[in-house]
């Protein structure tokens, strides 16, 4: 057992709070990481707001970065001081797994919501004995160290910093990856994005590294709607009755794709009336119902895709996002705002105002 701190929830819709825990060693396949960063994401906030009470004390966090302290037995490709970024748990086995589509193993609710390690046992208590419930998407980031199983853990070089690590794991990859593994563009096609915050802007920076013309932002904050054009966006609107047409004029009659990062109902459908005969939507956000005028899908031929973790097998595509950082057309430093550790609460208010487009949390 190991001493750590975890930022805890202790019932749904509180706030976190940092104290001492106790972590187990790692079984034989998993891998023990001292963290070095960590992302904190609308994802953690809007679970912790509806997490079941049962589930409860319970340690989030999904976006983590760090080194490798130890490994269990049977892991072959980790090593101890390895620096590496933490991602979400697939089981490996499944078709989906094997068809080299994770983000859809057959497992991963059990695997990534359970509040352990998908057996019903959990690596972490409080110092009182008391279980604490963990796992979150594999990790449970927002703890000084987490136990990962090795697939959920991607090898990073030594030199990037880990505040630029840390958001690949989800949000990073939910977005370039809904763009350049399910989307597909080609050089020239239209791109609007809705919603400006992570995820949005890696699927804008993602569009620009594939030579998308135009690429569009959308969103109600002005700081976030210049952050876009910055990192390439052609032009970037608010969400105001004029949207549509605005859509429509830059994009030369309709946009080739839109990807959705709100889940709001209304801007969804804004969405198909912005997008030109046989163009895509891509589904994002999080939310719940929605309607759509079917014939208005029927007559366009809209193809609409649901996407989760941007499509991705982590350990092929991350190192291809690091490759575009290192090229200068995947800055994602540019999106982060650190906060240490001890002041989780500063974070999240700052995602929660538009302060921070992606606080990262920083471990001494």
């Amino acid at each position: 057992m190991r001493r750590v701190r975890a930022a805890v929830l202790d019932a749904p819709g509180t706030p976190f709070t940092v104290r001492d825990a106790e972590l187990g060693d790692p079984r034989p396949h998993e891998v023990l990481v001292a963290m070095t960063a960590a992302g904190v994401c609308h994802t953690d906030l809007t679970t912790a707001a509806a997490w079941p009470a049962a589930l409860t004390p319970m340690v989030f966090g999904h976006e983590g970065a760090g080194r490798v302290e130890a490994v269990g037995a049977e892991v072959k490709d980790l090593a101890p001081g390895d620096h590496v970024c933490l991602t979400f748990a697939s089981c490996g086995r499944c078709g989906q797994c094997t068809a080299d589509h994770p983000a859809y193993c057959l497992d991963g609710r059990r695997l990534n919501f359970s509040g352990g390690r998908g057996d019903g046992t959990t690596p972490l208590s409080l110092a009182d004995g008391t279980p604490l419930h963990a796992g979150f998407f594999g990790q449970s980031s927002f703890a000084t160290h987490a136990l990962v199983h090795e697939r959920g853990v991607v090898r990073m070089p030594p030199e990037l910093p880990p505040s630029v690590v840390a958001p690949l794991g989800c949000g990073g990859q939910t977005g370039a990856g809904t763009v350049l593994n399910r989307l597909r563009p080609a050089p020239g096609d239209a791109l609007v994005v809705l919603g400006a915050g992570g995820v949005g802007l890696s699927a804008l920076m993602a569009a620009v590294a594939a030579g998308c013309d135009p690429v569009v932002a959308v969103d109600p904050v002005a700081s976030r709607r210049d952050l876009a054009v910055s990192l390439g966006a052609t032009a970037a609107l608010l969400p105001d009755d004029d949207l549509v047409a605005g859509l429509r004029d830059l994009t030369g009659g309709g946009a080739h794709h839109v990807v959705d990062t709100t889940g709001r109902p209304e801007m969804l459908r804004r969405a198909v009336r912005a997008l030109r005969p046989r163009g895509a939507l891509a589904l994002l956000g999080l939310g719940g119902e929605v309607a759509f005028d079917l014939m208005s899908l029927l007559n366009k031929g809209i193809r609409v895709h649901g996407v989760l973790e941007g499509d991705s097998d982590p350990r092929r595509f991350l190192p291809e996002l690091v490759a575009l950082h290192r090229r200068g057309l995947f800055p994602v430093e540019r999106l982060v705002t650190t906060f240490p550790f001890e002041e989780i609460g500063s974070a999240v208010a700052a995602m929660r105002d538009g302060s921070a487009v992606k606080p990262v949390l920083t471990f001494p």
